[in-house]
């Protein structure tokens, strides 16, 4: 089980705009706004952005709550001009629910928003 994570990268502003812009369709806001960004749900951090030479061959994944929050961060991440890698679609090699869109993030990571639930009838 992951608690938190944090990543680092040359450009903090360029990945809290990104980060915000694909994460509030998902709950999360900005929550520290300092030297570190860090996001969260409430007061629930575990998201962090922080300044240091950036990881490139990295994946991780941010769960969604339903197939229609995948593409709501979809929409918004398109909107906001930043780097799609795959559209939202079903992964039935990974198992039969498996939603999921990928993005790049500033850095290059690829940045993956899950959803394992059926769709909504």
């Amino acid at each position: 089980m992951i608690d938190h994570i944090e990543i680092r990268t040359r450009d903090v502003s360029a990945h809290a705009r990104f980060y915000a812009d694909l994460l509030t369709p998902l709950g999360y806001a900005l929550v520290l706004d300092d030297a570190v960004k860090g996001f969260g749900i409430g007061d629930q951090l575990d998201f962090f952005i922080g300044e240091g030479e950036p990881s490139r061959d990295v994946h991780y994944a941010f769960a969604a709550s339903s197939r229609a929050r995948v593409d709501m961060v979809h929409s918004a991440g398109i909107a906001a001009g930043h780097r799609l890698d795959r559209a939202p679609a079903l992964m039935p090699h990974i198992h039969p629910n498996y939603y999921a869109g990928f993005f790049r993030d500033p850095d290059g990571r690829l940045i993956e928003f899950a959803c394992h639930k059926a769709e909504a009838a």
